[in-house]
């Protein structure tokens, strides 16, 4: 199979039948052996029951349906679960991201190599002070701490290899940075394409301005993964042998002190370098302690699956 759509929803009653007209008619004119996905992520008008009527009159759409509202990054998660064509492309489903652009965008990874293709919505129909210098600020802070060159990680237009997909796991909200994930599995053939963005035609975002704060909140978390995941010792030890080797430090001035240079002077106790060295280690045995907690538990987890599926079409 040549491409998988995969795409995540919440009420989108009015673009789902517009949507699935317009990919399939991009599908058949190219030739392209296919099938669209839509996850629906617990909406509460009739999208699922839409879907589903798409579903039976044509193999190609397939569907999942979780119980309630997991996130979307759930609900890609699933999908690439799911997922069997050599090239997998994430779209929205409100009409924003052009099916037009699939065509190249599966071309510039099976014929130029690429493990991801990432859209850039250089021109953007959003409000400029809701989501414009938000979403710039927002991804000048990834680009500068993940280190992967990205205009606009934000974009929900991407292209993917299959084993990019099959070998990254996407969870909590963290879909903002799957380039990121990608590149810290060892998938480093990432690009960007500047894709047409086009006005909402029905229903309103669903998103707010939290979602900024908590794409910062994130890109920490990424961040400390990356970087500490597998090693959590390697930081909590270097925090809390510094803590503890300053209260050591204290400690042993204090006693020289009163031992030796001072010892009719004030009790250890009332020195204010008592309580400094007294705090610092034992700050210092909470971090060794977080860094072997870390270790225990990277070591002992189980999976746990995120999200329920109420129910499958075409799988």
């Amino acid at each position: 199979m040549n491409i998988s759509v995969v795409i995540p929803l919440l009420n989108e009653e009015d673009s789902l039948k517009e949507l699935y007209d317009w990919i399939a008619k991009v599908m058949q004119s190219n030739r392209f052996s296919y099938e669209i996905i839509f996850i629906d992520d617990g909406s509460t008008d009739k999208s699922w029951e839409i879907i589903s009527n798409l579903s039976l009159k044509d193999v190609h759409v397939k569907g999942i349906h979780f119980f309630k509202n997991f996130g979307k990054s759930q609900a890609l998660h699933a999908g690439f679960e799911k997922a069997q064509g050599d090239v997998v492309i994430t779209m929205d489903a409100d009409l924003q991201d052009s099916p037009d652009e699939i065509p190249e965008l599966y071309h510039m990874i099976s014929k130029e190599g690429l493990d991801l293709v990432s859209g850039w919505k250089k021109k953007r129909y959003d409000s400029v002070i809701s989501k414009n210098l938000p979403s710039k600020l927002f991804n000048w802070a990834a680009r500068k701490t993940s280190g992967v060159k990205l205009n606009d990680f934000n974009c929900g237009l991407k292209a993917y290899k299959k084993e990019v997909i099959k070998n990254i796991d996407v969870y909590g909200e963290m879909h903002r940075y799957i380039p990121v994930l990608a590149k810290n599995a060892g998938f480093t053939k990432i690009s960007e394409k500047i894709v047409l963005h086009q006005a909402r035609k029905y229903g309103v975002t669903k998103f707010g301005m939290d979602r900024f704060v908590h794409g910062f909140l994130d890109l920490i978390t990424i961040w400390f993964l990356s970087r500490f995941g597998r090693r959590p010792m390697h930081l909590f030890g270097a925090l809390g042998f510094i803590m503890f080797a300053i209260g050591f430090g204290f400690s042993v001035y204090l006693g020289v002190d009163k031992a030796f240079l001072n010892p009719a002077g004030r009790l250890i106790t009332q020195r204010p370098q008592f309580y400094i060295a007294l705090s610092t280690m034992i700050i210092g045995t909470q971090f060794f302690v977080a860094g072997f907690l870390g270790e225990i538990i990277l070591r002992t987890k189980q999976d746990k699956k995120r999200y329920l599926i109420k129910d499958e079409l075409n799988f």
